[in-house]
């Protein structure tokens, strides 16, 4: 067989694999059925893996002494919302092409695309994925393929629980998520903060009480002309607004509390704990974050990762986007086949076309991951 044509086939095998993932509903925290398939499906390729809880983990280790990648996707879904023109998970291909043509201003085949509910979010980076390690299952590399639970809902037992406890060994990563082939080399966090501003209350007419709602404001114009001093060569300054405000319970009534929501994207150049202190700082608001964890990530300087992006001619960008890198704490890119724009909405899909192009790019950018490390 020659390279062009096991690269087909291996094309074949995964939209095949895929269209079967799509055939069983895996929102995340229930994804037993559909991990189990992919492991049946493994073994029946005599792919050795290990399933832990909902999570499956390949590892093809040549030389302890030489770097290991982890390939990573994740393999549950969100939600199927309304509008969908075809079944999200068994569609009719005649009518999936002809809606997603109209989507794509051109004729489409039913064998052109691979319809349904994470397609293209995530199903398309690990079914490519499980193509490219298995590629290189022969080859002198250290692989390890990681396929995750849980990621869409930031669950504690997809990769939060697999690092660094079962993946420590991990010297460099990239990361499966729809953005068209395009290398993430920085992708921002997320910190989202419930601000409460205490008052007294009293009567309106008698000017009596503690107005908690000018408090709110006053630290709201300081929040909004707050600057954070460093900038993020990659990702430029912290991102931060006011998205939300509640106060009062009648017209005649001082509110004692008035809450607000803050909505901010961290850069790389802050953790979530001194954004957070230094925004309390400011404030007299009590200030409660929902979550820590979503970190910002970025790709070290000097990795091999964007030296072989750069060798390939691979187009960079920063991700507004979060993913399971941010449960990961080694050198990694964010990479795979699809569009994000097409992520958690009515009638996703992915190309055939995109699938196959996902698989050339992973192994070649594999190959230059060990030349330059």
């Amino acid at each position: 067989m020659t390279e062009k044509e096991y690269i087909q086939s291996l094309t074949d095998e995964s939209v095949a694999l895929l269209k079967e993932m799509i055939a069983v509903p895996s929102p995340s925290f229930s994804e037993d059925a559909v991990c189990t398939h992919i492991c049946n499906w493994l073994t029946d390729k005599q792919i050795s893996h290990e399933r832990i809880g909902n999570n499956i983990i390949a590892e093809h280790i040549i030389d302890s002494d030489r770097p290991t990648l982890m390939l990573c996707a994740h393999i549950d879904t969100v939600a199927p919302c309304k509008g969908y023109v075809f079944d999200p998970y068994t569609p009719d291909y005649e009518i999936a092409a002809k809606v997603i043509g109209d989507a794509l201003g051109r004729t489409c085949r039913p064998d052109e695309i691979v319809a349904g509910l994470g397609s293209n979010d995530d199903g398309a980076s690990a079914a490519a994925m499980i193509a490219a390690y298995r590629y290189f299952c022969t080859a002198g590399c250290n692989l390890t393929l990681v396929l995750t639970c849980e990621e869409e809902r930031s669950g504690k037992d997809g990769m939060t629980s697999l690092w660094p406890m079962r993946l420590s060994q991990i010297d460099h990563a990239i990361v499966g998520e729809p953005t068209g082939m395009k290398a993430a080399t920085s992708e921002r966090g997320l910190l989202v903060i419930d601000a409460t501003a205490h008052g007294i209350s009293g009567h309106a007419a008698r000017n009596e009480g503690k107005n908690a709602l000018y408090i709110a404001l006053e630290d709201i114009e300081k929040i909004r002309n707050h600057k954070f001093s460093k900038v993020s060569p990659r990702m430029g300054k912290v991102n931060i607004n006011v998205t939300q405000i509640n106060a009062g319970t009648a017209h005649n009534v001082i509110p004692d509390r008035c809450d607000f929501v803050i909505d901010i994207r961290p850069t790389e150049q802050y953790t979530n704990e001194e954004i957070l202190k230094e925004l309390q700082g400011i404030c007299q608001s009590e200030l409660r974050p929902r979550n820590l964890s979503n970190r910002s990530s970025a790709t070290a300087e000097g990795s091999p990762l964007q030296k072989a992006a750069e060798s390939l001619g691979i187009e960079t960008f920063s991700s507004p986007t979060t993913s399971d890198w941010m449960r990961i704490t080694c050198d990694a890119v964010k990479m795979g086949p699809g569009d994000s724009s097409r992520s958690h909405r009515k009638n996703e899909f992915v190309l055939v076309s995109e699938i196959r192009n996902a698989i050339e790019t992973y192994i070649d950018y594999i190959n230059n991951i060990y030349i330059m490390s």
